[in-house]
């Protein structure tokens, strides 16, 4: 069997997982398999792609969001066309126009954000990847980083999800871990804060 690799290693949990386990919390290795950096050139300094992808099921999570915007005005639409004979052409119309570009966002937003978004924890940061049309890299330092909390809205409960929200001393805002299981946000909380309040305080 190979030895492993000597240096330490970044958090590594099976996130695609319903049921993930304990995760594992050391320092920062190489960035391993996530996508390669913007068109263009390298990552900014300080910046490097994270390692894990969200959970499968916030495919689920993003569709349903999806739904609630696009599903609304369309279903408006076509029930009025049914219950006013006269204005039916000028009221199915743009439903249509809606539809259509909604079930195209519906379809593929959730795939592409899939695949854009990744998240690392090591000792020394928390780096995200997201977006789906324009990509976001963010790297906040533990020494910058003054609050951790968790957050579940009701599409994301239904799924089993949760998020993470790292607010830094950074005008950017808040870093956000989306679409992660709920015990592991839940767990990457509780070690994100016992770790910040072990590292000399830079974030006032």
């Amino acid at each position: 069997m190979t030895p492993p690799e000597p240096g330490p290693r970044p958090i590594s949990s099976p996130v695609s997982s319903p049921a993930p386990g304990p995760a594992s919390w050391s320092a920062a290795s190489g960035p391993g398999s996530p996508p390669g950096p913007p068109a263009g050139g390298e990552p900014p300094s300080g910046l490097r792609p994270p390692r894990h992808p969200v959970d499968g099921r916030a495919i689920g999570w993003w569709t349903g969001q999806a739904l609630v915007l696009v599903a609304p005005p369309v279903l408006v639409l076509l029930l009025l066309g049914l219950l006013i004979p006269p204005a039916r052409f000028w009221l199915l119309l743009p439903a249509l126009v809606l539809a259509v570009p909604g079930l195209v966002y519906t379809l593929v937003m959730p795939r592409v954000r899939h695949r854009v978004h990744r998240w690392e924890i090591t000792d020394d940061a928390v780096y995200t990847a997201s977006g789906w049309i324009w990509h976001k890299w963010r790297v906040a330092p533990m020494s910058r980083i003054q609050t951790v909390d968790t957050v579940r809205g009701p599409i994301q409960q239904i799924f089993g999800l949760a998020g993470v929200i790292v607010t830094t001393a950074s005008a950017a805002g808040a870093i956000k871990i989306n679409g992660i299981d709920r015990v592991l946000a839940a767990e990457l909380a509780e070690r994100l804060t016992a770790r910040t309040q072990a590292v000399p305080e830079d974030a006032a």
